[in-house]
This record gives structure tokens, sequence and C-alpha cells, in this order.
């Protein structure tokens, strides 16, 4: 089976980077030369001593090169749709190459082609509230239908919520790993995983087969997500969090960075707010998005055409359930307050809260009923 050894057993080396692999490639040593170096060629390149004698081992078929060969050859064996891609392959993703940085091997399954596709990456809490779930779900189907392929890292919370609604329409959706290819993490979303390539999708990793989760590699991990993507769309995130570093990872790189505004209180929205203060564009319908990187899809952003997104209907709602969320705001409102504004009782109206919140219209949060839609 066909694929790139030399670069594979080049970014197996220890010591040596992507940035470093790509300036050694540029003064005349790229992968293939650099494995058949001289001790004193290696020495006069100025390689560390533990990756000269990484390179000395696998002349012998031994050590690290040794096995990160044996390890992608088990996992091309295995499955019909691996590919490995080098940073010199002609289906190397071509945003993604721009980087300084860029991955000098790229481990895929799934459908090569949708890595070409023009992507807008999607990234936001793992710990996200309900209503960051569904506007992630709405931004997802409303972008996939304009002609996105939403990517992400297939992480709890925003991300699988964005990689389920492109799966629900049937699109195709990139999952960027933070461990080896062979690695679904977390463990739970497999099945999700298993979707995203029944339609057509892909996975993504820079890591080799078998490398397990570990905090070191999702900032990595972060600057693919990025660099794949056209724009990224922060939904809900912390001050500290890994979301804001993928979206300064973006800016860095010269990619459009959106962020949802959300509640002043909700420490999940401080960290969209402080993008906003940074310069990310603020977006609070998908057509913000399409706007601005519309052209870019080869189409035309046509805002006149599109509606306004449509309130509730009311034949959903009962006379009774509709007179209470007349009285439910965006922010908190505790269940004195509303008792007080509706003139229930708590007997009357807890049902018909419960109803709403059944109905994903509002919310529960500890501090009262939030409108959600």
């Amino acid at each position: 089976m066909a694929y790139p050894r030399d670069w594979i057993a080049a970014a197996a080396l220890p010591g040596l980077g992507p940035v470093s692999l790509r300036r050694l490639a540029e003064r005349g040593w790229p992968a293939d030369r650099l494995l058949q170096a001289s001790p004193s060629e290696l020495t006069h390149l100025g390689l560390k001593p533990n990756a000269c004698h990484a390179l000395v081992q696998a002349k012998s078929g031994h050590g690290p090169v040794a096995e990160a060969l044996q390890r992608t050859e088990r996992w091309l064996e295995r499955h019909h749709d691996a590919s490995v891609l080098a940073c010199n392959d002609a289906d190397y993703p071509s945003l993604l190459k721009q980087l300084p940085d860029a991955p000098s091997v790229l481990f895929v399954r799934g459908d090569v082609s949708c890595l070409h596709l023009p992507q807008l990456a999607m990234v936001g809490s793992r710990h996200a509230s309900r209503a960051g779930l569904q506007h992630a779900g709405a931004f997802a189907k409303a972008l996939s239908q304009h002609g996105f392929t939403v990517t992400s890292g297939l992480a709890w919370g925003i991300d699988s919520a964005a990689h389920q609604a492109a799966v629900a329409l049937q699109q195709p959706t990139v999952a960027v790993f933070g461990t080896g290819i062979d690695r679904i993490y977390p463990s739970r979303n497999q099945a999700l995983a298993e979707a995203i390539l029944a339609c057509g999708g892909a996975w993504v990793s820079e890591l080799l087969p078998g490398s397990q989760a570990h905090a070191s590699h999702f900032p990595k991990r972060n600057r693919i997500i990025s660099g794949l993507s056209l724009g990224v769309l922060v939904v809900e995130a912390a001050l500290r969090s890994g979301s804001l570093i993928t979206a300064r990872m973006a800016m860095e790189q010269g990619r459009a960075v959106f962020a949802l505004p959300g509640h002043i209180h909700n420490p999940m929205s401080k960290g969209c707010h402080q993008l906003i203060r940074e310069g990310a564009t603020l977006a609070e319908t998908e057509q913000d998005i399409v706007t601005e990187l519309g052209p870019l899809l080869g189409v035309l952003a046509d805002t006149a055409s599109r509606t306004e997104h449509s309130e509730l209907p009311s034949e959903n709602l009962s006379s009774e359930e509709l007179s209470v969320l007349n009285h439910v705001d965006f922010s908190a409102s505790d269940l004195d307050s509303l008792m007080a504004d509706t003139g229930l009782s708590a007997t009357q109206l807890i049902p018909l809260l419960m109803q709403l919140e059944l109905k994903g219209i509002i919310e529960q949060s500890p501090i009262g009923y939030c409108r959600i839609k």
C-alpha cells in the first residue's frame, strides 16, 4: 500500500516538529534526503542527539521511526477508507498548507475530497447550556445549507451539536482529533464519529495511530481546526477555554472569527464577549457569517432574499403557555417574579413552565427560567 513513508518517519523523529521539518526542507533537506543523511551531516544540520540517534536506529529497523511506520501500516490495512497525506501531496488541504506550522502528515479516514470544501469551524464549551447547544445546531444546519462544511473537534458539547446537525442533514462534516485517528475521544461519541463517515465526512489527525489523549495535543488540534477553515464561529466559551485559543489562532492565521453574544451574567458568554472586544464579528444569525464569507464560496450573499428567523408559531402553544412565555425573558426570571407577573399560583405556573421547557422554548437554570427561543 502506497503511503508517504519518508514523511511519516520524519514526523516521528523526537525533537523535530512541523516547523523544523519545513525549515530543513527549505534548506534542501526534505524528508527522503534527511533519512539518508550521514551522522556528520546530521550534526552539521544541528539536529538534537535524540533525533540523530532515532535516525541511526531507523536504518536498522528499530526505534520510534520503525514503530511509527509499523503502526501506520497496521492501521491502513484495517480500514479501506484510510489514507495519509504528506505536506507535499496534491491532496493536502491548500488552506492548511499555508500555515508555517502545518502538520507534516495528516492521517485521514473518510472522504479526503471533503477537506477541500469551504469549511467553517464551530467551537465552544464542553459544558454548554441547553441554549448554546440549540444555537450550535441551528447555526450548523443553516451554514451547511448555505454550502459550508462544518469542521469541529468531536468534543462533547458545542462540537458534538455542530457535527450532529450536519449529520442530520446527511451533509459532510470534518472532525479533527486530539488523539490518534484510531481512538475516538470522548468514547461516548463513537456513534457520532461513525455517522460522520457514513455521511461522506472525514476524520483528521496529525498524531500517529495509537496516540492517547493528552492535554498538550488539543491546542495543536485546534490550529488544524482553524487552519482548515475560512472562519471560526465561537458559540459559547468561558474566559479561559480552548475555544478562545482556537479563535486567537484563527486571528493569527488571518481567518475570520465570529462570536455569538450572550447574557452578561452567563460565564459561558464572557469568552465570546471578550473576542468581540478584540475584533471578532458579532454573529446574531448565520447571515452575518454568509455575508462576510459568502463571496469566498463563489456565491453571492443575497441578504435581501433571506428572511429573519420567524417567531414561534402560536399554534404550537396553548393560550396559557403563550401568556406565560410573554413574561419569560432571555435573562433569568425567578419563580416568585413570574408568579407576580402572571398572577398565577405556583401550582398553576409550574406545569406550564415544564411544558415550555419540554418544548425546548425555555430552560431552567440555578437562578430561574430563561427563554432560549
